[in-house]
């Protein structure tokens, strides 16, 4: 679930550092963003790591503008990869299956999992990779670096047709972000955040809207059926006192 207090512009008059929160961020559908261009080099998801399988944090200031580059490069490769398999299953008929959580799963999450884990591997075969659906993969129970994959998040929405999901890919050294990538490969929008670097969606810098009251602010859910109790009555106070509230009913 997703709410936020703030709007996001293409024409910040002052765009943010990307920080690990960016890796949380989700697209909102009601707003329009330009067409996708592969973004300029030269110049955000569930936990799915414990701490068990990390080295202790590290200051991402050691690293170079040419290793975060090529980081970058190959996390853009990594989305294009995806976002092709991700688009030959959209709207077509595959099986489903459940799994052991009884979330379902696709041949089109398994098929772009691996399509950027053989990259990865390539590139780097001396990192880590912890994927949505194979989990841990490393010789090793630690690693400096680990790429941390969710091929589509959104797995009911990409089954029901409805392009509100997302590829979801981060870089960590030593249990820290460095890179995060939210890719939509059907509309066509790819958000970045490099540690230090002010975060771009297709290649144009964006940072929250100038918004201080909660009467100015959006709220964006999944669905208001997801609480129950206080949390439900907490919900309904919220949502009475935002300008506008959006849902796309999928759970």
């Amino acid at each position: 679930m997703l709410s936020q207090s703030h709007f996001l512009s293409t024409t910040p008059s002052k765009a943010l550092p990307f920080s690990h929160t960016s890796l949380l961020t989700r697209k909102t559908p009601f707003l329009l963003f330009p067409s996708f261009k592969s973004p300029q080099l030269s110049f955000h998801t569930k936990t799915m790591i414990s701490n068990s399988k990390l080295s202790n944090p590290t200051d991402s200031s050691s690293l170079n503008h040419t290793e975060l580059d090529h980081f970058a490069e190959v996390g853009n490769k990594l989305a294009d990869a995806a976002g092709e398999v991700i688009r030959n299953y959209f709207r077509k008929k595959f099986e489903i299956i459940d799994k052991e959580d009884l979330s379902p799963v696709t041949i089109a999450d398994q098929a772009a999992e691996e399509s950027m884990v053989s990259i990865i591997l390539e590139n780097f075969p001396s990192h880590a990779i912890y994927g949505e659906e194979k989990g841990w993969r490393y010789k090793e129970k630690y690693a400096d670096y680990v790429w941390v994959l969710d091929p589509i998040d959104g797995t009911k929405s990409f089954i029901t047709g409805k392009p509100v999901f997302g590829t979801l890919i981060a870089l960590l050294k030593k249990g820290k972000p460095i890179l995060g990538i939210i890719d939509q490969p059907v509309l066509r929008e790819r958000w970045i955040g490099i540690s230090g670097r002010k975060s771009t969606l297709n290649g144009q810098e964006v940072a929250t809207r100038t918004c201080t009251e909660l009467s100015q602010a959006y709220l964006y859910t999944t669905s208001p059926h997801l609480f129950s109790g206080d949390a439900e009555e907490a919900f309904a106070r919220v949502r009475d006192k935002v300008m506008y509230f959006y849902f796309k009913w999928i759970v």
